[in-house]
């Protein structure tokens, strides 16, 4: 197909047409669609669930790769724990991956319940929330080397992950990655509850960190949690359209952050002497406020605006209703530009630009 609107397939709801867009529903039809996009000496965008987007209104001048594949296997069990291989195919969506699982007794992926996309976007950004990231349970990927034309195998070792980050991430450059996620091996474990381990969600469930508490409990509360933010994908909620935390947790030096007031939230970051801050705690306290949006002074929302901040959470960029990149990217910039002014700290986007520029 030609001249679709990717807009209709991001959930920020942005985007211009594309040239080609094409649809795969196996293994082989990905890479029989990569090959031939390379051939043609066209640029490829690989296009999941779109959660993760901000496409420009001018769109892609080539090929959009769709990903229709679809399908969890789970394994015999591993070990003397009794834990499962899941392996699961990269168009699949994320929350269904998760409350299958969660249905099947096994844990280790519930705190990432709700988070709306395609499996195989996940691994790409190392997706995180409340304490939970996918490099803990991630096993293996298997992709398609565009390099070198072959297949392979990458351990999450060979991924090299950190906070929202991979060499699957460092390897996409405007869009277009070297490596094509297929599919992605998870290790799941057979005892149905895990140690919480971050205090809003421990607060959400009424125990303590570190308190086991069983899976679907703990899916039930992020679902909550989400949902009271904005963050779960409901067309009757304006909040919805968007690609969820704009910015990511800046990681500073404990210099800079004994800069900030004491109330603000510092958290240690594994092999790094850094400190992760709040970006969420940032904006606030840098005087935008939930519903900014432009015109307008910090903290005043633009009745009717066309891209905004979240009425529920100022880490999420939203749009209205009509929004170009631009109107999005705007608003963006404001509140990135105000923050640097008031805490001296840079923030840095979390979904890929595609065609456009912070």
């Amino acid at each position: 197909m030609s001249g679709v609107r990717l807009a209709e397939l991001t959930t920020l709801r942005v985007g211009g047409p594309a040239d080609t867009l094409v649809a795969a529903t196996s293994r082989e039809e990905i890479v029989e669609h990569v090959r031939a996009a390379d051939a043609a000496r066209e640029p490829l965008l690989v296009l999941g669930g779109g959660s993760n987007l901000l496409i420009d209104d001018a769109g892609w001048r080539g090929t959009v790769l769709g990903m229709g594949t679809s399908g969890v296997t789970v394994g015999e069990p591993t070990g003397a724990g009794g834990g499962r291989l899941v392996t699961v195919q990269a168009g699949h969506d994320w929350d269904a991956v998760v409350a299958q699982t969660v249905e099947e007794g096994l844990s280790g992926l519930e705190a990432l319940s709700g988070i709306p996309g395609s499996a195989g976007a996940t691994p790409v950004q190392n997706v995180g929330a409340y304490g939970a990231d996918v490099s803990q349970t991630l096993v293996r990927v298997t992709v398609f080397d565009r390099a070198t034309d072959q297949v392979k195998e990458l351990s999450v070792g060979d991924l090299r992950m950190g906070y929202r980050d991979s060499l699957l991430k460092r390897s996409t450059e405007n869009g277009s990655p070297r490596y094509v996620v297929l599919d992605a091996t998870f290790q799941l474990f057979a005892d149905e509850d895990r140690p919480v381990a971050f205090a809003q969600l421990a607060q959400a469930l009424g125990v303590s960190v570190g308190d086991r508490v069983p899976a679907p409990q703990v899916r039930e509360a992020v679902l909550a949690l989400r949902a009271s933010k904005g963050m779960v994908l409901d067309r009757h909620d304006p909040d919805t359209y968007s690609c969820g935390s704009f910015f990511t947790n800046p990681v500073v030096s404990p210099a800079l952050a004994q800069t900030l007031p004491q109330d603000a939230p510092r958290f240690p970051v594994q092999e790094s002497e850094g400190l992760k801050l709040s970006a969420a705690w940032l904006i606030d306290h840098a005087g935008f406020h939930k519903g900014f949006g432009l015109p307008g002074m910090p903290g005043e929302a633009l009745a009717g605006g066309r891209a905004s901040l979240s009425t529920k959470h100022t880490l999420a960029l939203t749009n209205r209703g009509q929004a170009s990149s631009a109107d999005v990217l705007a608003v963006a910039r404001a509140v990135r530009d105000g923050v640097k002014d008031a805490w001296g700290i840079e923030l840095h986007h979390e979904p890929l630009l595609i065609n456009c520029t912070l």
